[in-house]
Parts: structure tokens; sequence; C-alpha cells
């Protein structure tokens, strides 16, 4: 991209500035990210241009746009903040995403800062129709969130799981041994370890989460000193899903990043099932990988393995909780 800019990012910055320069910046994986620096009554301003040049480009952009303006509500001095979107004027095929440039250092963040700011979304934040949702459609790097809203987590979280494994089969074939014992999975393992957070006076309050949380998405402004959250995939669900990234190695934010979260905001309860709901929400994102990248098929064994061993750890499903806890089935 040159300095000549699409007529509808040109409409979405300041009227009649000056463009100074276009630069490519960043290393997205799914879209094209640029530096506009441009001339605005002799002051100089900067933003970051994304271009996505994919089948759903239009929706993917409108994702990212209302995930940034949702979560500005809660941290304003946090997010960076969106300013357009839209499909380009003479190129049907992609669309664009703007928003004000930030200078923003590539170290990872320490547990602390980015613990706080994830609790302050979390505790603040409030789910506009008290269920779990949001109001269109996000995605994880080119995977759609299915966000109509649903009174349960237990609903909203399986649901996403089998759309999660349906796009991976679309990727990469059949594969009915996976189906197998995923079938196992969904009929032991998510009615045991996400219904009881909903029953017998239990209780999760649907929170907005940024939904892919890793050091490339959250990082530290060098001006202001402060953390900067974007390209996120919004949806209002469990607050300890933001957390699942944090168990693999390979993002760099650790056990420490989680205790320190801990710390402020307890784990729901039953607070015995912490990890293994942590091990749940994880699959997601492994799923997702092993969709996107050919050397991350290894983690088709991982799930697997992670899969099995909870179903041999709740043989009995949500019906070994009800007897174990002597609670009522609300089957």
């Amino acid at each position: 991209m040159d300095e000549t800019l699409d007529p509808a990012i040109l409409a979405a910055l300041p009227n009649g500035c000056e463009v100074v320069s276009v630069s490519p910046h960043g290393k997205g994986s799914w879209s094209s990210g640029y530096k506009i620096d441009i001339d605005a009554d002799g002051e100089e301003h900067e933003y970051f241009l994304k271009v996505i040049s994919r089948p759903q480009h239009l929706e993917m952009a409108r994702g990212e746009f209302e995930s940034q303006k949702e979560m500005e509500k809660y941290l304003p001095d946090n997010v960076a903040s969106p300013l357009a979107y839209g499909p380009l004027e003479l190129d049907s095929s992609s669309s664009f995403f703007l928003t004000k440039f930030r200078h923003l250092s590539e170290r990872v963040l320490e547990p602390k800062p980015l613990a706080e700011v994830l609790a302050r979304l979390h505790q603040t934040s409030i789910s506009p129709t008290g269920k779990f949702g949001f109001h269109v459609t996000t995605y994880n790097g080119i995977v759609p969130l299915i966000n109509n809203w649903c009174e349960t987590w237990e609903e909203y979280f399986g649901r996403q799981l089998r759309a999660d494994i349906q796009w991976l089969h679309s990727v990469r074939g059949p594969d009915p041994d996976f189906d197998a014992v995923a079938e196992q999975f969904f009929e032991k393992v998510i009615p045991r370890l996400l219904r009881p957070l909903q029953i017998d006076g239990r209780s999760i309050k649907p929170v907005l989460v940024h939904g892919d949380v890793w050091p490339g998405n959250v990082q530290l402004d060098t001006a202001t000193q402060r953390v900067v959250l974007y390209d996120s995939c919004c949806c209002y669900g469990h607050n300890e899903l933001e957390l699942a990234m944090m168990r693999e190695p390979r993002y760099q934010f650790t056990s420490q990043h989680v205790d320190k979260y801990r710390e402020l905001v307890p784990p729901s309860e039953p607070v015995e099932d912490f990890d293994d709901r942590n091990v749940v929400y994880a699959m997601r994102d492994n799923i997702i990988n092993l969709g996107l990248h050919d050397h991350r098929k290894f983690l088709r064994e991982r799930v697997l393995e992670e899969m099995a061993r909870l179903i041999q750890k709740y043989p009995d499903g949500f019906e070994g909780f009800v007897k174990s806890h002597r609670g009522p089935s609300t089957l």
C-alpha cells in the first residue's frame, strides 16, 4: 500500500488532512498492518490501519471494532480506541479497521499490571442482556465465535467448542477417532465442569472478556506506561476464560500471571474445579492453532490426551458430581 489510500479510509481521517506517509507495521497473520502519518492543520497525527482480505473481511473488521468499542466503555485508558471500519471502495474483497497509533513495548507484561487491568474489566463490565454472548459475531483470528445470547455458560461454551471442532475438520479433514473421544467429552466432562457453576445457589456473572489475551495483544504504551488491549474477540462470558492462554508456555504468560489475577478475583465455585476448567478453556486455543498452523499439528495429541484424562477422571459426568455433593439433580 502506498500513500494513495482508499477513499473509504481517507473519509475516516480528519477532514482536509494531508497524508504524509503510509508504511507497513506489525506482524498480523490474518491481515496487513500499516502506520499512517498525517498532517492536519499543521499538527502531526499517527494512526494504525488494518486491512483484512479474507472471505469474511467485513464481519471480521466489524467484530474487532465492536469488541474494542465495548472494552473502551470500561477501560477508556487501556484500549486501542476504535475509530472506524468498513469495506474498501476500490477493492470489494477487503475491509479496513482504523485506530490511533500507540507506541508499544515488546516486553512481556509483568503479572501485576496485567492482572489489575483484566480484573477491572471483569469486575466492572455488565452484560446488556444478563446473558452470555455478544451483539455481533467476533473472530478469534479467522475463526468465528457464535455469540447468540445464552442463559447458561455450559450452553455457550459447549456450542462454541463444537463449532471450533467442526471448523478444524473443515481445514484438516474428517477425523473419526478425534470425534469419538470428543463426543464422550461433551457428554461427560462439559456438564460435569461447567454446569456446577450455575446450580445449587452458585452463579457466575457474564463479564466482558477480551478473548485472546497473549503478549502479542496486550502490551505497555511507552508514552503513558499503561497496559493497552487490542486485537480482541470479545464476548460476555466466564471471567476464567481469559486465563486459558496463560496455561501454554508458547505465550510467555505464566502461572505467576494467573496467581496474581486470582489474588484479585478469586476462582468461581466449585474452587476445586478451577484447574480442570482452565484445561478445558485452553483446549479451544489449541484446537484453533491445530487448524491454523502446520507446525502445531502435534496439538491434536495433546488435546486428545487431555480429553481422555478428564473423561477418565469424571466417568459419571454430572451425575457423579450430584452424588458426591448430595445435591439435587438439575439435568
